[in-house]
């Protein structure tokens, strides 16, 4: 499987690359681009306010530029938090995507999205902060209405970027069972 991997806000840490790295030892071909090129950063709210500064659209297309190369090819997109919202936005908008796979993060859907049948999974902490409990149920009614095959895990207990050991969210049960789950899923696609 082809994967275009997407970071945090955090930027591209050493967690997505050991991430990348169990995907490839799994037999796919992943790539990370790196959307914040080359900054990363030690707080949510550091790598939130870097976002911020250089604004949706231009990320976006970052994203955009660094995916096309490969669409051809039919790619899973996947990313963590800020990530998977990127992800999500790119699978949404192209037809030869293969499946979404969104760890700890979702995103807004455009009102006329539509997909045939995308395998769609969600690994997201119970409770999580940025994803609470109103929003996902709202967000899985639109995905399916946009045409997604969606399934969602919950870790209860877990930190937001729970599968990241260099952070204070980590918990390893969950994170394992995360990448588990999420291998199996690529494995059907």
């Amino acid at each position: 499987m082809n994967i275009m991997l997407f970071h945090s806000t955090y930027g591209l840490r050493p967690a997505v690359r050991a991430a990348a790295d169990r995907l490839r030892a799994a037999g796919h071909q992943v790539w990370t681009p790196d959307l914040f090129e080359g900054s990363t950063f030690e707080t949510v709210e550091e790598g939130m306010e870097f976002k911020e500064s250089i604004g949706k659209d231009e990320l976006l297309k970052r994203a955009v530029l660094a995916a096309a190369p490969y669409s051809e090819r039919g790619l899973v997109y996947a990313g963590f938090s800020f990530g998977a919202s990127v992800a999500q936005t790119l699978a949404l908008g192209d037809d030869k995507a293969r499946g979404l796979l969104l760890l700890h993060g979702t995103s807004d859907i455009a009102a006329n999205a539509a997909v045939d049948e995308l395998p769609v999974q969600l690994h997201v902490a119970e409770p999580d902060q940025f994803e609470t409990d109103d929003w996902l149920s709202s967000w899985y009614l639109q995905m399916g209405r946009a045409g997604a095959d969606v399934e969602i895990y919950r870790y209860a207990g877990a930190g937001h970027l729970y599968t990241d050991p260099d952070l204070p969210d980590y918990d390893e049960e969950a994170a394992e069972a995360t990448w588990r789950v999420a291998l199996g899923f690529l494995e059907t696609l």
